[in-house]
């Protein structure tokens, strides 16, 4: 190996500017090289208008002279080779603008960060982390998550827990205490707001200036590999809130990075987001392209990670500042459609999910079909109405009544996913708990039965961390959850709630199996605004394998309700949210349910039983005894037979 066979080829150079260079943290960034004789440290950096850059650290006293860059084209990308080993330093880079500004910037493609309130960047090797979740990662590709229960905790690492006041949990330390709590709860992913590197504790990691550099809060890289690594040993898909839209404008990150707008617009008007304070990405500029996929494929190759939750759509799709709110940006939305395209050709069963706000058409529609090419979509019109209904007093929810019924209208024209997410219970917006009107009861029971509902709506489920504990207080994101809640009777009996429902969803393949087709639900009452019940049916990919919903949104319960089903027989109540060890108040169909054969709410068939007040249950038909022939126990005596025939 010798100094210039480190140097970018010019096919690299072209495919960066071009936006199709999707290993450019290979090229860009601090990277170091050994053979049997040398060890080199190579950094990279993309600055056009830059007039001179020179490398500053700890190494040289903060002092450039003598480690200036050298300019490698014409289109912006300079390079620096030391012939020694810096891994563990840090450093910035000192650019002197066009214009006579001195700036000292973190490096855009820095695998590590300095701990805030330090800014600069860390030489750090990805080389020495053993992966040990090649089961995981085999079996991943073998499954179809369509198909599949997904039940996502949303979980921002810096509140979910603490060691003391102000003291964050480690990487290493939330491995050994968020897994089991998820397992034990029913979790399928966990999905942590975005641990980028980021400058402001309360921007919950939003407002990012390391893209490449997972934040040094909590540990180092390989502590956040060892976190995910431990997840994916024990089931867990590991899902990153990722912000493509728009970043931080610190002076140390990527705002007038040489001292113009390179990362972003030009204009203002396009550029500027004054609601977060932040900058929107050129998302039409090739190295903004090639920076923005490069980083996506960098969390996938480097940690592991299943899938993305895009934060911001909307902000992507149309132009943010135009008075218009229907401005569509083609750039934002060509680029969706180029990086959704690209990871997905890259790894089929990595999951895209699109926090999209706005109706716009075919947003989890595969590229090649003329869609944005997401694999799911955030339902926020389900989770606006939904929090709308549950909010309105019991006795006024008839006026309401399209709330509930609304989202079964356009639930099959897109993959959705249920989110009850952090937006909804911070702000003053209250606990999810603590919207539900009444009385004490009252709530707990109507939370119970939003979720029971939650769970029995076709779309894959997100909830964020607390909501299992019944907190009344809304999310706290400088303290940790409100875990003595669990020395209250109510608190436990909610969280014990919880548990059986997420295992209920994951054993019943109707709840799940196609409930992005239509074929998986059918209303069986619908208008009943006056009691505010709805009844409807969940089915999976087996004719037989289907369940009858009733939830009864008003404190009024009843001793004999009719119920139309498909088909004669016996039936059995399985769940129901008013079961006292949840909390409730015993409101039981304890016997076998006979059909009757009678007609009624369209269906052939029906049955008298009992609904609780805030009822949530679900009815199964009794599924009859096969015959003894074929029941697999002629099958093994006549194995133990020819067994003993052999000897």
């Amino acid at each position: 190996m010798t100094v210039n066979t480190l140097f970018p080829t010019d096919y690299q150079l072209h495919l960066f500017h071009e936006g199709n260079f999707f290993q450019s943290h290979q090229l860009f960034g601090a990277h170091i090289f050994r053979n049997s004789n040398h060890v080199f440290t190579r950094f990279c950096v993309w600055a056009p208008n830059a007039h001179q850059i020179r490398l500053v650290g700890d190494f040289n006293n903060w002092n450039g002279e003598g480690y200036e860059l050298e300019r490698v084209n014409n289109e912006g990308v300079w390079i620096l080779i030391l012939n020694q080993d810096l891994t563990g330093s840090i450093y910035k880079y000192e650019i002197f603008s066009q214009t006579g500004e001195t700036l000292l910037k973190s490096d855009p493609f820095a695998f590590y960060s300095e701990i805030r309130p330090m800014t600069a960047s860390v030489v750090y090797s990805l080389d020495n982390y053993k992966w040990q979740d090649s089961h995981w990662m085999n079996q991943r590709g073998k499954k179809n998550f369509l198909s599949e229960p997904a039940i996502i905790y949303e979980v921002h690492l810096g509140s979910w827990k603490k060691k003391a006041k102000e003291d964050f949990l480690t990487y290493k330390e939330l491995a050994t205490e968020l897994i089991p709590y998820v397992i034990e709860h029913g979790f399928t992913h966990i999905e942590l707001l975005p641990l980028v590197e980021h400058p402001l504790d309360a921007s919950w990691g939003y407002q990012g200036t390391g893209y490449f550099s997972v934040t040094s809060r909590y540990g180092n890289t390989d502590d956040f590999r060892y976190f995910v690594d431990q997840c994916h040993q024990n089931g867990i898909g590991v899902i990153l809130d990722w912000v493509p839209g728009h970043f931080c404008k610190d002076a140390h990150g990527l705002y007038r990075f040489d001292g113009t707008h390179i990362y972003s617009y030009t204009h203002e008007r396009d550029r500027e987001n004054p609601v977060w304070g932040t900058a929107n990405f050129d998302l039409g500029k090739g190295e903004v392209q090639s920076f923005l996929i490069s980083n996506a494929r960098f969390w996938m190759d480097a940690f592991h990670i299943d899938g993305f939750r895009m934060d911001a759509v909307a902000n992507i799709i149309y132009w943010p500042n135009i008075s218009n709110e229907k401005c569509e940006n083609p750039y934002g939305i060509n680029f969706l459609k180029k990086l959704n395209q690209e990871i997905h050709e890259y790894d089929p069963h990595f999951l895209m999910i699109g926090e999209d706000s706005t109706d716009f058409p075919q947003v989890t529609t595969p590229v090649h079909y003329g869609g944005l090419g997401f694999d799911y979509k955030w339902n926020m019109g389900w989770m606006n109405d939904m929090l709308e209904y549950m909010e309105t007093p019991p006795f006024a929810r008839q006026q309401v009544h399209s709330k509930v019924t609304f989202s079964l209208l356009y639930a099959f024209s897109e993959n959705f996913m249920l989110p009850f997410s952090h937006d909804e219970v911070v702000h003053g917006k209250k606990s999810l708990l603590d919207k539900m009107p009444g009385e004490y009861w009252e709530k707990f029971a109507q939370l119970r039965l939003l979720l029971g509902y939650m769970f029995a709506h076709p779309g894959k489920k997100l909830l964020f961390m607390g909501f299992e504990l019944g907190q009344f207080a809304e999310w706290k994101d400088k303290e940790q959850l409100d875990w003595h809640l669990m020395d209250y009777e109510m608190h436990r009996y909610l969280n014990d709630y919880v548990k059986y429902l997420t295992k209920l969803y994951k054993r019943s393949k109707a709840l799940y199996e196609i409930d992005h087709l239509q074929d998986g639900f059918q209303w069986i009452d619908v208008n009943n605004s006056h009691q505010s019940i709805f009844s409807f049916i969940r089915r999976g990919k087996k004719e037989e394998e289907h369940l009858i919903i009733i939830c009864n949104f008003t404190g009024v319960s009843y001793p004999i309700y009719k119920i139309g089903v498909p088909q004669l027989g016996e039936y059995r109540e399985i769940f129901t949210s008013d079961q006292t060890e949840y909390g409730g108040n015993g409101v039981v169909n304890k016997k076998t349910i006979v059909a009757l054969d009678e007609p009624f709410h369209g269906q052939a068939y029906s049955i008298d039983i009992k609904i609780p007040a805030y009822g949530f249950q679900i009815i199964r038909p009794v599924k009859k005894r096969k015959e003894r022939k074929g029941n697999g126990k002629e099958k093994v005596r006549s194995h133990a037979i020819s067994r003993r025939e052999r000897k």
